[in-house]
């Protein structure tokens, strides 16, 4: 059966890929907020790969935007079988003696209020979907910290925590979990780490080399079609952290 999937932040990197690897056959609402072209252009690929595509615009740092994505989507179907939340970002680096105030705001709006309040507002449609599933988006960095980004690897770590409630709280009906990447080749890294930076990862990864955007979709591809896995976060960061 064709699977109504939302993804939030898909214009680039894991949201994109996740898009395309999960269009075959389903309908994939593409959330963004200031890459129409990139949405576009996912849109694009989604169709090229048998999927139907929808854009929606939303600025995710406020619940204005949050409640805004849930209203486009909720006029255009009235169930839907997959949230994936992955919409966030480091915002900007700042280490422990520069934290402002303004920016540990900004940084938990995008990662886990975001998070937390879609989760909310989609429940009625998931509740309709079949074998309902909502997959978040973690990070490394919530692992091991992340110096110059410890309230991201701190935002991260909620998703974590609110992962676990949330599979307990909606089971048997809906499943959660959640991914978290290492570090992997996208458009926020291009942004946030320096190529000497990046070269320091890849020699401090076992596997010897730094994340793809498909890795992270396959992982979140295994979690939907497994109906037997809830309230986990799957590590995909090449033994760069190690339970």
């Amino acid at each position: 059966m064709a699977k109504i999937i939302v993804i939030s932040g898909a214009s680039t990197g894991i949201g994109a890929e996740t898009a395309h690897l999960l269009a075959e056959g389903n309908q994939i609402f593409i959330h963004y907020n200031a890459s129409r072209e990139r949405a576009e252009q996912t849109a694009t690929e989604v169709q090229e790969r048998g999927g139907t595509a929808h854009l929606v615009q939303a600025d995710l740092f406020g619940e204005a935007g949050c409640d805004a994505l849930y209203s486009a989507v909720s006029v255009m179907t009235n169930r839907i079988d997959v949230l994936v939340n992955n919409a966030g970002g480091l915002v900007e680096r700042q280490s422990i003696g520069q934290l402002e105030w303004d920016l540990l705001e900004r940084v938990f709006s995008l990662n886990t209020f975001s998070t937390m309040l879609l989760t909310s507002l989609f429940v009625p449609l998931l509740q309709k979907g079949t074998n309902p599933c909502i997959v978040n988006i973690s990070s490394v960095a919530a692992r091991h910290g992340s110096p110059t980004a410890t309230a991201y690897g701190a935002a991260k770590g909620a998703i974590d925590s609110f992962t676990r409630g949330a599979a307990a709280e909606l089971a048997p009906d809906i499943r959660v979990n959640a991914v978290a990447p290492g570090v992997i080749e996208t458009p926020f890294h291009e942004r946030y780490s320096t190529p000497e930076r990046m070269k320091q990862f890849r020699a401090n990864t076992p596997l010897k080399r730094n994340g793809r955007t498909v890795d992270v979709a396959k992982a979140i591809a295994f979690l939907i079609d497994n109906e037997f896995i809830t309230g986990e976060t799957i590590d995909v960061n090449g033994g760069l952290f190690m339970r």
